[in-house]
C-alpha cells in the first residue's frame, strides 16, 4: 500500500508536467498561425518532402537539403577533431613553466576570443587560404577549429587544474614519468568533469558551422538560402533547417550524456567514485 501511495502522486506529476508542455506546444502554434495569417502566409509544407530526397528512376536520391546536411556533418566532425588538437596544445601551453609558451597561448586565446568568428572566417579564405594552397572547404575547418580551440582550451585547462596534486604525486609513486602519468592518470579523471562543458562547446561548434556558407561552402544553410532564393518557401526551409540542426544538436548531447554515464559507471567498478 505505501508503495502504491508513492507511485500515485508521481504518476499526477508526470501528467501536470505533460499537460504544460502540451500547453506551451499549443500556445506557440497558436501564435505562429496567427502570425503568419497576418501575414497573409500561405504555407506549403508539401513542396518541402522533394528538398530532402526524391524518387527517380535509379530509386531515392538525396535532395540540397540532405546534401548540404552531409557537409555540415563533415566540416563539423572534422573541426571537431581540429578543435580538439589544438585545445589540448593550448592548454598545456597555458601549464607550462616557459613564459614564451604560456604569452604565445594568451596571445592565441585573446585574439580569437576577442575577434567575431565571420571575420576570421573572411581573414582564413582570403589570406591564409591562397599562401597554404587550400580551398574553401578546408579554409572553413581551419576557422573553426580555430575559433572552437580558443573556447575548448580553457575547458581543458580548467578540468586539468582541478585534479589535486596528489594524484600526480601517487603516479610519480608508481614509477610514472610526468607525460604518461598525465596520459593515464590525469587527463582520464580531467575528461570525466569537463564532457558536459565541451559537449555544450561541440554543440556550439555544429551552430556555428553556419557561417561558412559567406565563403560559398554549400552546406546546410547556404543550400537552403540558395532554395528559398527560387521558391519563396521561407519559413517552410528554415523551420526544416532549423529542425535538422536541432536533431544533430540532440543527438550529441544523448551521445555524451551515455559517454559520461559509461565513464562513471567504469570508475565506480574501478572504486574511483564519481567526480
Amino acid at each position: 500500500m505505501l508503495g502504491l501511495t508513492r507511485i500515485a502522486p508521481l504518476g499526477r506529476e508526470r501528467l501536470v508536467e505533460w499537460g504544460k508542455f502540451l500547453l506551451l506546444a499549443g500556445g506557440l502554434a497558436w501564435l505562429l498561425s496567427t502570425g503568419a495569417a497576418g501575414l497573409g502566409y500561405q504555407w506549403q509544407w508539401y513542396r518541402v518532402p522533394r528538398f530532402l530526397a526524391a524518387a527517380g528512376d535509379d530509386g531515392w536520391t538525396a535532395g540540397p537539403l540532405l546534401r548540404g546536411l552531409l557537409v555540415t556533418l563533415r566540416i563539423s566532425l572534422l573541426s571537431l577533431l581540429g578543435m580538439l588538437a589544438l585545445a589540448l596544445t593550448t592548454a598545456l601551453l597555458r601549464l607550462s613553466p616557459s613564459a614564451v609558451a604560456r604569452g604565445a597561448a594568451r596571445c592565441y586565446l585573446e585574439l580569437i576570443r576577442n575577434t567575431p568568428l565571420l571575420i576570421q572566417i573572411f581573414f582564413v579564405y582570403f589570406v591564409l587560404a591562397p599562401i597554404l594552397d587550400i580551398g574553401a572547404p578546408a579554409a572553413a575547418v581551419l576557422a573553426l577549429s580555430l575559433f572552437e580551440g580558443a573556447y575548448a582550451a580553457e575547458i581543458l585547462r580548467a578540468g586539468i587544474v582541478s585534479i589535486s596534486r596528489g594524484q600526480w604525486e601517487a603516479a610519480a609513486s608508481l614509477g610514472l614519468g610526468r607525460f604518461a602519468a598525465f596520459c593515464f592518470v590525469i587527463l582520464p579523471q580531467a575528461l570525466r568533469r569537463i564532457l558536459p562543458p565541451l559537449t555544450g562547446q561541440a554543440i556550439s561548434l555544429v551552430k556555428d558551422s553556419s557561417l561558412v556558407s559567406a565563403i560559398a561552402v554549400y552546406d546546410l544553410t547556404m543550400q537552403a538560402q540558395k532554395i528559398v532564393s527560387e521558391t519563396f518557401l521561407v519559413f517552410e526551409v528554415w523551420f526544416t533547417v532549423a529542425a535538422m540542426y536541432l536533431l544533430l544538436s540532440l543527438g550529441l548531447s544523448v551521445a555524451a550524456r551515455r559517454l559520461e554515464a559509461r565513464m562513471d559507471r567504469i570508475a565506480l567498478r574501478e572504486g574511483g567514485g564519481p567526480p
